[in-house]
């Protein structure tokens, strides 16, 4: 069954006019490469209002609330974005349980009626909705909206952070167990929501890795050139809830013949550590998304040191499809969500383990190698990611109620 001449509706934690990546972006437009889609903007809530008037989106938000007329934008052909005209109440941090669920059916109420408006409008038929994590603000649209197909859509473990740790641990087991089926980026995100819903699928992640291309790199940025080889390299926000401090440093002591270079905005703790002490460890700060592919093409050996926590431990790292699209070797910490990376990585348990394998890693690289696993990361399009979505709903027990 293909997701073909379908009308979808999109909702989720992440509007379309967000300045950062969004999956829940990238599947909506592939998508609408097929079927007619509506993107839908989580409405403003009182505390943003209040907190961040002065932030141009929020003050495009109050003027559609104040002329209350909702605003409906073509994206492209077939592909529409809904900005709300309503306010809803802010409960997150409630802890009342029966008053949360009492405020959070109202403001479901008040979505689904303006969702309810703007499906009239493009004349929406026999639709499914495709929540992109939105636990609270969409757990009712279900019975609301009656879609014929709803799909929770899981990419990160949410209830980690503070935003959704009050209400979320008992929410999202909820709202998993009444969708039609769930499907997730990762496999640890995926066995967790087998627990509650049976009809829980692993659909992998989308990537666009066209800049990933050696033969498209022409620039050679004078600051890594200035850097003795072999060098081992991370890039990225280098942030202590994310990355291991101490694995980095024990690798640069260990290794005082590579140079360690780490490129991205640090945190505290990063700007604190000892690797600020170490003559082989190089940090080149904050660099244009444009020039990432410059500068991870000249690592001699990628890495992922993760920090284990409940906010990383399920993270599909879609850096290491970046990595992996140039070619390069890679050692990253070994987490059921990198068990899809196998063959193409090496994976190690410990700090030890690090050094083990970039050495390993230095020795064995080849052409052949290196071309594996260009191929391997070429294969991760959101083509592929949601031909594996719609793998999920022919697989899944809902299936008959798609038609």
């Amino acid at each position: 069954m293909k997701l073909k001449n379908q009308d979808i509706i999109i909702v989720g934690i992440q509007p379309w006019d967000t300045k950062i990546g969004s999956n829940c972006k990238n599947i909506a437009l592939e998508f609408a490469k097929n079927n007619r889609v509506l993107y839908v903007n989580y409405p403003l809530d009182r505390k943003t209002k209040f907190r961040h008037k002065n932030d141009p989106a929020i003050k495009k938000r109050i003027g559609i609330v104040k002329n209350g007329i909702q605003e409906i934008v073509e994206i492209q052909e077939n592909f529409w974005n809904l900005y709300p005209a309503i306010i809803i109440e802010s409960i997150g941090s409630l802890k009342i349980n029966f008053l949360f669920d009492l405020i959070n059916r109202l403001n479901n109420w008040r979505i689904a009626h303006e969702i309810k408006k703007a499906i009239k409008k493009l004349n929406f038929k026999n639709y499914l909705i495709f929540n992109d994590s939105d636990m609270f603000r969409s757990f009712y649209l279900k019975e609301f909206l009656k879609p014929k197909l709803y799909i929770y859509y899981t990419r990160d473990n949410l209830i980690a952070f503070d935003y959704w740790k009050t209400q979320g641990r008992r929410m999202e087991p909820k709202i998993m167990q009444k969708a039609d089926l769930v499907v997730a980026n990762s496999v640890y995100l995926a066995e967790i929501a087998r627990k509650y819903n049976l009809d829980s699928y692993y659909v992998g992640q989308g990537c666009d890795v066209k800049n990933f291309d050696k033969s498209i790199i022409t620039s050679h940025p004078a600051d890594i050139l200035a850097i003795n080889k072999p060098i081992i390299g991370y890039i990225g926000v280098l942030t202590s809830i994310r990355l291991d401090i101490q694995v980095l440093t024990h690798i640069a002591k260990a290794l005082p013949e590579i140079s360690l270079v780490l490129i991205g905005p640090e945190d505290e703790k990063f700007k604190s550590s000892e690797l600020h002490q170490l003559k082989n460890v190089f940090f080149l700060g904050n660099k244009p998304e444009n020039e990432v592919p410059t500068y991870v093409n000249h690592f001699d050996v990628a890495i992922n040191p993760q920090e284990l926590n409940e906010t990383t431990i399920g993270n599909y790292p879609r850096k290491i499809d970046e990595y992996l699209a140039l070619g390069k070797p890679v050692v990253a910490t070994k987490t059921l969500a990198m068990s899809v990376f196998n063959d193409y990585t090496y994976l190690a348990e410990n700090k030890e383990e690090y050094v083990k394998n970039i050495l390993t890693a230095l020795q064995e690289n080849s052409p052949e190698k290196e071309k594996l696993r260009e191929n391997f990361a070429k294969n991760h399009t959101w083509e592929a990611n949601v031909k594996e979505i719609e793998n999920a709903i022919n697989s899944s027990k809902s299936t008959n109620q798609f038609n």
